[in-house]
């Protein structure tokens, strides 16, 4: 059995309250009565089960799996102290609401209504049937088991060279036109190699920008890093022929380093970003 808590509260918090009457909501009458005694629930017993921890809504938003370390009734709400299970990454409502029935999830009024309900399934094994393996880890860096990707965050792949400073600048207003904050690898000083400075900043990264300007072989192998974690990839570049034959097939958009061609560059990553996340 499990929790399944929809409620629209800041999960992250690590603190929230939850009402009492919104208990057992689309519960099976013989789970509840495993529950509840004397007409109050058993907050010891519910804080044994795994919990989903979600928020309203069937597509992108985020619901975590994890425990209930503390609970107790303030008048009519629950105060719950939660955390997650850094083994298991953060789901989406999409693929909940998509394996609803095997969830015993059947009435869509579930994902559109606070309420806290207890389910007769085995968490864990859904999540083993459903959720992506864990991925194989490289040897030369390091990458963590899950996917954190900061859905606002923009890294620019490009040489350590002054000479590419406005460049950068121009990038950077492109991106923040699109609402993205935007970093390279030397904005940061977090690990003593900087190839795991790179690594993580693309793994985190929504959108990785590469300018091919030079052919600088870093910048290649930053490209092949970030196709290779799936992470959205611009190549820019001043002149084409800079475009390893093996990318030429890919799109990518070309500048001129002139105060006119910085221009256009900013304006052409705001679009290229904003039909990325969806604006």
């Amino acid at each position: 059995m499990f929790n399944l808590l929809m409620f629209n509260v800041d999960w992250h918090s690590g603190r929230v309250t939850v009402p009492v009457g919104r208990m057992f909501e689309y519960t099976d009458d013989h789970i509840t009565e495993q529950f509840r005694e004397g007409g109050n629930p058993l907050l010891d017993r519910l804080a044994a089960l795994p919990c989903l921890f979600c928020e309203e809504g069937t597509t992108d938003e985020a619901a975590y799996v994890g425990q209930i370390n503390r609970a107790r009734i303030v008048g009519r709400d629950v105060s719950l102290e939660v955390n997650f299970d850094g083994e298991v990454p953060p789901l989406q409502n999409s693929m909940i609401h998509a394996n609803r029935a095997e969830l015993h999830m059947p009435h869509d009024f579930e994902f559109s209504r606070n309420h806290w309900a207890v389910k007769d399934v085995d968490l864990y094994r859904f999540l083993l049937r459903n959720v992506r393996p864990r991925r194989q880890r490289p040897a030369v860096f390091q990458i963590p088991e899950h996917e954190n990707i900061e859905p606002a965050l923009a890294s620019v792949m490009m040489p350590f060279d002054a000479g590419f400073n406005d460049v950068y600048a121009a990038i950077q207003l492109g991106a923040g036109n699109a609402g993205l904050r935007c970093r390279r690898a030397d904005d940061i000083w977090e690990n003593p190699a900087i190839i795991q400075d790179v690594v993580s900043l693309i793994d985190r990264s929504r959108v990785v920008v590469c300018d091919c300007t030079g052919r600088n072989p870093n910048v290649f192998y930053e490209a092949g890093i970030a196709h290779t974690l799936g992470r959205e990839v611009i190549l820019i570049t001043q002149s084409e022929h800079d475009i390893p034959f093996d990318l030429r097939h890919l799109r990518h958009v070309r500048y001129l380093n002139n105060v006119e061609g910085r221009g256009a560059l900013t304006a052409t990553l705001q679009g290229r970003m904003q039909t990325i996340l969806g604006h």
